[in-house]
């Protein structure tokens, strides 16, 4: 009987030996084949560019498979640190890179099932796996981990394993790190978690999809609770927070969870494609940029509303299915709000950069600028009557004539320059340009900023050259600016992910008017405000503007300012085709005022500077007949003559 359990003895310890023999040869091969773990001393994970708006908020975080900020320990709440160390690996302080007491346990239960159903991994083998394996649940890999999990021990420190394992472990919706997750979740910096707010993204490591708060709440909860009492028990929380941990009403930010698209969606798109375009596609979503833009969250909700409540109530009355508003502080060229269209989700084409549409009256401006450079004034006699102007032959004027007329088909006589530019009359526009001559109204947008092509032709004084809304509103920036032109900006400065300036924004000034030329304009173009095309958009404190409205009213326009913001408004249909009663009913100036009774509210009514050396004849200059006419006008104005908008 003894030599019979004596040869089975001998038996087992052969098998023993030969698993044991087994193991080793498999563990020396995977040995050879083991990745330098060197290689840590250099890694750099993959972390998402971040874009901040001026008053400090995130607006969008640019990356591909995985949405990341890493951050020192340092600045990760000693609340998560215990709750990942509770119910990850209570002895992590303790071992050196394996928990054999962990492993005991997992491999009495996986024989128990049959297979493996439990890792017994501690926090260096999980970091092992993530840098450095597949999840493929094999004893090779289990072996491999055991392995790199002791090197990678032996290499660093318990806090630069910690470190390293809190930025890199995926805790659910594409979030990867505490940093990405304490935002995603809560809307706070993972420096900010308190212990409710930790134990329940602590317990989203087992299972990230499963426990997610924003998919199965009750799940989360219990799993909370799992985290806090392992806390307890392990002497990394005492009773009393743990307690008031498991009741505490947390507040979640499933605001954070929204895709581009729904917070500055056509801003944010654009700043990405100024981005990818600068450093490629690379840095943008894998290096952890730190961009600094010009948004005003406020100014922006307040255009999205606005633009967005124009469209739905009006937009199918007057048939137009688009509009777009820019908003610039004219001091610094700071964009500070941005709407390229009525729905980026259905239309990402942004309508401020991208489309170039025709901007009927509101490019006279800078025709009138040209003649007060010329030296002729806002009270010079112009002729409004039926006149036929030679033109080049082309297939609208075959015969090389063209015969235009006013917005409503009626002549005025001998006005005023102020007063046509109020009512936006054609033929004195016109006569004008002759006047002055197309290349220097031309030369004059260039200055200003209009860099799109411009047709050297008499029908420069209608709009007909199609041009961006962006580069318009810069430029009408210039009037509001005393002179000086400074190029539009979304971006102030860009940092890497180290903290180095990559770029700071140079707010360069550039006079491109003389100050009297730009205070004279703007004294007629507040008159378009107070009595002519523009009424509609009064907003109660000083301001001027222009109208524009494209030939066949598929396109609307007007552009204001006041001294320290001008905004830019557009309506239209993407397709060309003609709006109604857009211009009779004032759409773009009511769009311009609702925006900016909101976010002028609390903003000092300021006046324009009136320049030392200009004399008050220089801003009317009437002669008899002409002062006769405008005393007329303002007359008609105060009976409530009826207001039309010009071509």
């Amino acid at each position: 009987m003894k030599k019979k359990k004596s040869k089975w003895e001998k038996f087992i310890l052969l098998v023993i030996l030969a698993a044991l023999a087994a193991l080793a040869g498999l563990a020396l091969q995977i040995l050879t084949r083991l990745p330098d773990i060197e290689a840590l001393n250099s890694y750099i994970p993959s972390e998402s560019t971040i874009l901040y708006s001026a008053d400090g908020k995130i607006l969008a975080r640019f990356h591909q498979e995985e949405n990341r900020q890493v951050v020192p320990l340092s600045k990760i709440s000693p609340y998560f640190q215990s709750a990942v160390i509770a119910t990850e690996d209570p002895r992590f302080f303790e071992h050196h890179g394996l928990d054999f007491g962990g492993i005991i346990r997992a491999t009495i239960k996986n024989l128990a099932y049959g297979r493996i159903v439990e890792g017994g991994s501690t926090i260096t083998q999980q970091l092992a796996r993530n840098l450095f394996l597949t999840r493929k649940k094999t004893i090779g890999r289990k072996l491999a981990e055991a392995l790199i999990a002791m090197q990678i021990e032996r290499r660093y420190a318990k806090e630069e394993i910690l470190e390293l394992y809190l930025n890199q472990v995926y805790l659910g919706h594409n979030a990867y790190g505490i940093e990405s997750a304490a935002n995603l979740y809560f809307g706070k910096t993972a420096a900010e978690l308190d212990a409710a707010e930790s134990a329940m993204i602590a317990g989203l490591i087992r299972g990230p999809e499963l426990y997610s708060p924003y998919r199965n709440f009750k799940g989360s909860k219990l799993r909370q609770i799992f985290v806090l009492n392992k806390m307890l028990d392990k002497g990394l929380l005492p009773e009393s927070a743990a307690k008031q941990a498991a009741i505490e009403s947390m507040d979640y930010s499933p605001k954070n969870l929204k895709s581009l698209g729904e917070t500055a969606p056509y801003f944010i798109s654009s700043v990405l494609q100024t981005l990818t375009d600068k450093y490629g596609e690379e840095l943008v979503y894998h290096g952890g940029l730190k961009v600094y833009t010009t948004l005003d969250t406020g100014l922006q909700a307040a255009a999205e509303s606005v633009v967005t409540r124009f469209v739905s109530e009006e937009g199918k009355k007057y048939n137009f299915s688009q509009a777009a508003l820019v908003s610039i502080d004219p001091r610094t060229g700071y964009i500070k709000a941005l709407v390229g269209g009525a729905n980026f989700l259905e239309s990402k084409y942004n309508r401020v950069t991208q489309a170039k549409r025709q901007p009927g009256s509101s490019f006279k401006p800078f025709i009138y600028t040209a003649a007060v450079e010329q030296g002729i004034f806002p009270g010079a006699v112009l002729q409004d009557e039926p006149t036929t102007f030679q033109v080049w032959p082309s297939q609208w004027n075959p015969d090389g004539t063209w015969s235009p007329k006013n917005f409503n088909g009626q002549f005025n006589g001998p006005v005023t320059m102020r007063y046509a530019l109020e009512k936006s009359l054609n033929i004195p526009s016109i006569k004008l340009l002759e006047r002055v001559g197309v290349q220097n109204a031309v030369d004059v947008a260039r200055r200003m900023g209009i860099e799109s092509k411009l047709e050297p032709a008499l029908s420069l004084a209608l709009g007909a050259s199609e041009v961006s809304i962006l580069e318009m509103t810069s430029a009408f920036g210039v009037f509001a600016n005393g002179g000086i032109r400074v190029l539009p900006t979304p971006i102030t400065k860009i940092e890497s992910r180290d903290g180095v300036i990559l770029y700071n924004h140079p707010i360069l000034e550039r006079r491109v008017l003389d100050e009297n030329v730009a205070a004279i304009v703007i004294d007629m173009m507040k008159g378009v405000l107070t009595r002519g095309t523009g009424v509609r958009g009064q907003i109660g404190r000083p301001a001027a503007a222009k109208t524009g409205t494209s030939q066949e009213f598929k396109d609307a326009w007007f552009i204001g300012f006041v001294p320290q913001l001008v905004t830019g408004v557009w309506v239209g249909n993407d397709d060309n085709r003609p709006m109604n009663g857009v211009a009779e009913v004032g759409t773009c100036p009511r769009i311009w005022k609702a925006y900016n009774q909101i976010v002028l509210a609390n903003q000092p009514a300021l006046d324009f500077p009136k320049p030392e050396g200009l004399k008050p004849e220089d801003y009317v200059l009437i002669p008899p007949r002409t002062a006769e006419l405008e005393s007329e006008v303002v007359t008609a104005e105060a009976e409530g003559e009826p207001e039309n908008e010009p071509n």
